[in-house]
C-alpha cells in the first residue's frame, strides 16, 4: 500500500524557488511565473519553512542564496526538468495530430465532406484539418499539407496525382425529371430552368459551353437559377429547382443515393482536366501526411469508372477518367 507523508513540499513552493534561484530575483521569477512577486516571496518562506532552512539572504534590493541554498538548488533542478519533459512529453502524445488539407469549395463540400467521417473512425490519433477555397494561392499556403485543385497536372514545385477526372453530365432531382420528362432529349434543355454558376474561373465550363458541345452550334441559355458557388447549385438541383451541370465523382454519392438522376442517363461531356492531390516537391517526410496522401490515393483507385458513357471531348480527352 502506497505510504503517503508529508515529506514533499508543494510543487508549487518548489517551482518559485526554481525561478528565484536561477534569476537571482523574487521580481524576475513572478514575471515568469505570472504571479506577484508577494506571493513568489511567500512560496520561497514556506518552502524555507517547511525544510526549517534558510535558501536565500535577503538584503534590501536583492537576494542571493545561501550554501544550504545553492546545494538544494543543484540537487532540485534537475529534477524539475525531467518533469517537465515527462509532462511535455505526455502532453504531445494526448494531442490529437492534424494534418492541414486543402481544396476547392466544390471538391471540399461535395467529395471530401461525405468521406472525412470513415477516415475519423479509421484513424482517432489523426484529425484533417480541411481549408475551403477556390483561392489556388490560398490552398497552396505555406502551412497546408496537401491540396487538391484541378488543372492540367503541372504545378511547378509539387508532384500531382491525379485523384480523378472532369466527366461533366446533367443533374436534376427525381421528381424534376418526372414532371419533364422531355429533358431526356437535350435539344429540350433550353426550355427549362437550367442553374447557373456565376464564378470568375472561365475556364470551367458553364452551359453555354455544354450545350454548344453537345449540339455543335451555340445554344441561347437563359438560367432559371444563378449562384455563386457550385455546391450551391447542386443543393438548388436536389432542391427540384432545375438541372445542374454535374461532375462526376463529386456527385456519385447523391446519384447513389437517389438524390439526383441524370435525365440523358449515360451522355457527358469530358474534358483534359482533372483533379488533382498536390504535395511539395523535396517535403521531408511525416507519416501523418503520408497516411492522409494514402487515403486519399486508395479513394482514387477505387472510383467509379466512366468508360460506358456516350462521351464528347472538350479539348484534348483525359486518358484516366
Amino acid at each position: 500500500m502506497f505510504n503517503k507523508n508529508n515529506s514533499l513540499p508543494p510543487l508549487d513552493y518548489l517551482l518559485a524557488f526554481d525561478a528565484a534561484a536561477d534569476l537571482g530575483s523574487f521580481s524576475k521569477a513572478s514575471k515568469t511565473l505570472n504571479i506577484s512577486e508577494s506571493a513568489i516571496s511567500r512560496k520561497v518562506k514556506l518552502l524555507e519553512h517547511h525544510f526549517k532552512k534558510s535558501f536565500f539572504w535577503r538584503r534590501e534590493r536583492s537576494i542571493e542564496l545561501t550554501a544550504q541554498g545553492e546545494q538544494f538548488y543543484r540537487d532540485i533542478a534537475p529534477v524539475l526538468e525531467e518533469l517537465r519533459t515527462i509532462s511535455d512529453t505526455l502532453q504531445t502524445e494526448s494531442q490529437t495530430r492534424s494534418i492541414t488539407l486543402a481544396a476547392t469549395n466544390s471538391v471540399a463540400g461535395l467529395w471530401l465532406m461525405p468521406r472525412l467521417p470513415l477516415f475519423n473512425d479509421l484513424h482517432k490519433e489523426l484529425k484533417i484539418t480541411l481549408v475551403s477555397s477556390d483561392n489556388d494561392n490560398e490552398c497552396l499556403g505555406q502551412d497546408v499539407d496537401l491540396t487538391i485543385l484541378r488543372g492540367d497536372g503541372h504545378w511547378p514545385g509539387y508532384h500531382a496525382n491525379l485523384l480523378f477526372g472532369e466527366t461533366i453530365f446533367p443533374v436534376c432531382s427525381p421528381l424534376y425529371f418526372e414532371k419533364n420528362p422531355s429533358i431526356a432529349d437535350v435539344k429540350a434543355f433550353a426550355n427549362h430552368s437550367l442553374i447557373g454558376v456565376a464564378s470568375r474561373h472561365t475556364e470551367w465550363m458553364n452551359w453555354s459551353t455544354w450545350l454548344r458541345k453537345m449540339l455543335n452550334k451555340t445554344a441561347r441559355v437563359d438560367h432559371a437559377v444563378l449562384l455563386n458557388t457550385y455546391p450551391l447549385s447542386i443543393e438548388a438541383a436536389v432542391s427540384g429547382l432545375g438541372i445542374a451541370l454535374g461532375w462526376g465523382h463529386l456527385l456519385d454519392h447523391l446519384i447513389e443515393e437517389g438524390k439526383l438522376v441524370r435525365p440523358l442517363e449515360q451522355v457527358s461531356v469530358r474534358t483534359e482536366f482533372g483533379y488533382y492531390l498536390l504535395k511539395k516537391e523535396h517535403a521531408i517526410g511525416i507519416k501523418e501526411r503520408d497516411c492522409v496522401e494514402n487515403w486519399l490515393l486508395e479513394i482514387s483507385a477505387n472510383r467509379r469508372r466512366y468508360e460506358n458513357d456516350q462521351t464528347n471531348t472538350f479539348n484534348n480527352p483525359v486518358t484516366t477518367k
